[in-house]
């Protein structure tokens, strides 16, 4: 393969289904270890088969990667079961559309807590295996919504407001050390999350979405996962703190 991964391991949180899974088994083809992180236990289980059913490596792990305990647990396991954690994504997340007013204290905290904290501790966890081995990725999925606003989203828009910018700072803490970070910023992207969105359970919403896009069509987690496999790739080390936007054109930004 032209991007070999050569059995480094890469962790993957949320990959249970949608965008995650897409990544796991393309980054798997591309020769990594896979440890599926995932608070559904089940779909993480369920991706873990796929992968190896394929011909990979892959090993599921139940845990809330909100959860500092949990993903110390998770990581832990990781090494003992396939080696030093050397890839990062940092997928999981929750996108509630919610109007600004109707936001409570509570809500705030738990979007805040899955999509920045897991994601602040999880990378906490993960980059003293990728300091060890001088070499290393980090991959946070973003969102489109921080490039061009949300009006039913501003708990989730912030979160990952955050998340881009730890992206920038661990890109000029890191690079010395040989580690990378990048992020990726989805569109509308045919997901179980997107589909169980109360907007888009109109019939042929989704569809209709994707035909107002300039290359009309949804997003498919395969389209995701090859930003990925790039990212986490030999051939993407001189780029770091960047955005690779993935989003049929949903927001053009500058040159």
């Amino acid at each position: 393969m032209t991007r070999s991964l050569n059995g480094k391991v890469a962790v993957i949180t949320g990959a249970g289904s949608g965008m995650g899974r897409s990544m796991a088994l393309r980054l798997a083809e591309d020769n990594a270890r896979i440890a599926i992180w995932d608070i559904n236990g089940a779909g993480a289980e369920e991706t873990a088969k796929m992968v190896r059913d394929a011909g990979g490596t892959a090993i599921a792990i139940e845990a809330d990667c909100s959860d500092k305990a949990a993903i110390k647990a998770a990581a832990e396991q990781t090494r003992r079961e396939l080696g030093p954690i050397l890839i990062l994504i940092n997928n999981a997340g929750i996108a509630p559309f919610t109007e600004f007013l109707e936001i409570d204290e509570a809500l705030l905290d738990r979007v805040l807590s899955v999509n920045f904290k897991g994601p602040f501790f999880v990378a906490q966890e993960c980059v003293p295996d990728m300091i060890a081995a001088k070499w290393g990725r980090i991959i946070n999925i973003t969102s489109s919504s921080v490039q061009s606003g949300s009006a039913l989203q501003t708990h989730y828009t912030s979160s990952k407001g955050a998340l881009l910018g730890l992206t920038k700072c661990l890109a000029m803490a890191l690079g010395e050390h040989g580690i990378t970070a990048n992020m990726i910023p989805p569109g509308s992207i045919d997901t179980p999350m997107l589909r169980g969105a109360l907007i888009m359970q109109e019939p042929g919403r989704v569809d209709a979405y994707g035909a107002a896009l300039p290359v009309k069509r949804i997003g498919q987690g395969e389209d995701i996962a090859a930003a990925a496999a790039f990212l986490a790739s030999e051939e993407a080390g001189y780029m770091t703190g960047q955005t690779i936007s993935v989003n049929g054109g949903r927001y053009m930004g500058s040159a």
